[in-house]
């Protein structure tokens, strides 16, 4: 083509197809050693992973085998740990179980042994109480004989005062024939002697006016609702002390009424009861037969006429004054009681004279006691009814007390001696239940 170089040359196609087939066959033969090669880095590649893959599971089963393992050691330590928690468990209450069981052991024995003492206390008690009982019986035994023995002397006193009354009513018979000749002559000198005392002491009582009968009865402060009881008799005969019996009061007691060897009661004085419950007024009457109040006067000058009950301490004998009163309370209409107080004093001096000596300690007193108080009941008795058909009264029965045991027995206690307290009381009771 221009230039210096005008020649052409052809290129060889042929070599270089044979190059380039050359060249193919080398690449063919290249990619198939590639892929030769490739298959079997691939082939290796499967195998190592394949290899890997065995290795990490057998690593993943060795894992989970010492996973297995570690759990299973975890699981028997945690196993053991329970069983030694249990077996400490089981033994700490086997040891509070054995403590109970001791407490319980000692508590038992402590309980046996308070038992077993009590049982004996008891026993002791019981052994005590049964060697009282038998002392108590056998003072009750000696008690018994000494009543039966002192109930047969009764007995034989009183059949030996029975036969000698027989004798004296055979004697009194014998000499009614006697007196009967006397009779005129003794009916003039009652009748002369009735007139003396008529004149001298005891006259009828007037009987007051409305006004004065209201008059008295505001002097007294007589109250609807209440029992007014007077106390009265002759001068000494123990009235103050036996308003302050009544009353539940001892002579000394600062509410109790003036007793004395003379006469302390100069105007009628008013003693409530001082149970609150009681419906008893109880009044202590100035004493007759003194300067300070005439017998004649007594029952109009002291109001007797307007109190509920009249009590009538007397004496062996009645006196003037003592009649006057029972009669004009019959003629009123008042309940009257004869009380003899002093019982205790009396029934004393009669031991004495009995010969009874406080001295001797061998002596029987219970049996001298006895014996006076049959006498002194007797001759009281006697005497009374004698009294009151002398005084031409209707008989009634005498209330023989003692202040002490009567006291004894309003404040709700038991007196050692008793005669005819509790009687005179339930009596007292009766008629005011009745008036009130």
């Amino acid at each position: 083509m221009g230039g210096g170089h005008s020649h052409h040359r052809e290129p060889d196609w042929g070599a270089i197809r044979a190059q380039q087939e050359a060249e193919a066959r080398a690449c063919a033969q290249a990619e198939a050693r590639a892929r030769a090669q490739a298959e079997a880095a691939r082939q290796e590649a499967e195998r190592a992973a394949q290899a890997a893959r065995a290795e990490a599971e057998r690593l993943m089963r060795e894992a989970e085998q010492a996973r297995w393992r570690f759990e299973a050691e975890q699981a028997e330590a945690a196993r053991r740990a329970q069983a030694a928690r249990e077996e400490a468990e089981r033994q700490r209450r086997e040891r509070e179980q054995a403590e109970q069981a001791a407490r319980a052991a000692r508590e038992a024995a402590e309980a046996r042994a308070r038992e077993e003492r009590q049982r004996a206390e008891r026993l002791a008690r019981e052994a005590e109480e049964e060697r009282r009982r038998q002392q108590a019986a056998e003072e009750a035994a000696r008690q018994a004989a000494i009543a039966a023995q002192q109930e047969r002397e009764r007995q034989q006193r009183a059949r030996e005062e029975e036969n000698r009354r027989f004798q004296a009513e055979r004697e009194a018979a014998e000499r009614a024939a006697q007196r009967a000749a006397e009779e005129a002559r003794q009916a003039q000198a009652a009748r002369e002697e009735a007139e003396r005392q008529l004149r001298d002491g005891t006259r009828p009582v007037v009987v007051p006016t409305p006004e004065e009968y209201s008059a008295f009865r505001a002097k007294i402060q007589h109250t609807g609702g209440f029992f007014h009881v007077a106390v009265s008799g002759i001068a000494g005969s123990g009235k103050s002390s036996l308003v302050n019996a009544f009353r539940g009061k001892h002579n000394m007691d600062l509410d109790a009424a003036a007793v004395g060897v003379n006469e302390t009661t100069l105007v009628v004085a008013r003693y409530p009861d001082p149970n609150p419950s009681s419906r008893f007024v109880w009044y202590d009457v100035p004493g007759a037969g003194t300067l300070k109040v005439p017998d004649w006067k007594y029952f109009n000058d002291q109001g007797l006429f307007v109190f509920d009950c009249i009590i009538v301490v007397v004496n062996n004998r009645f006196t003037a004054t003592d009649v006057a009163i029972l009669s004009n309370a019959r003629r009123f209409g008042i309940p009257a009681f004869i009380v003899r107080s002093k019982a205790d004093q009396h029934i004393r001096n009669l031991m004495k004279d009995i010969g009874y000596n406080s001295d001797d300690e061998g002596g029987n007193k219970a049996s001298y006691f006895a014996r006076a108080r049959d006498q002194y009941v007797a001759e009281t008795i006697r005497s009374i009814r004698t009294n009151l058909q002398e005084a031409n009264l209707p008989d009634q029965p005498v209330y023989l007390v003692s202040n002490v045991s009567l006291q004894t027995t309003v404040v709700g206690k038991a007196p050692k001696k008793i005669l005819d307290e509790v009687k005179l009381l339930t009596d007292l009771a009766g008629t005011a239940h009745r008036s009130v």
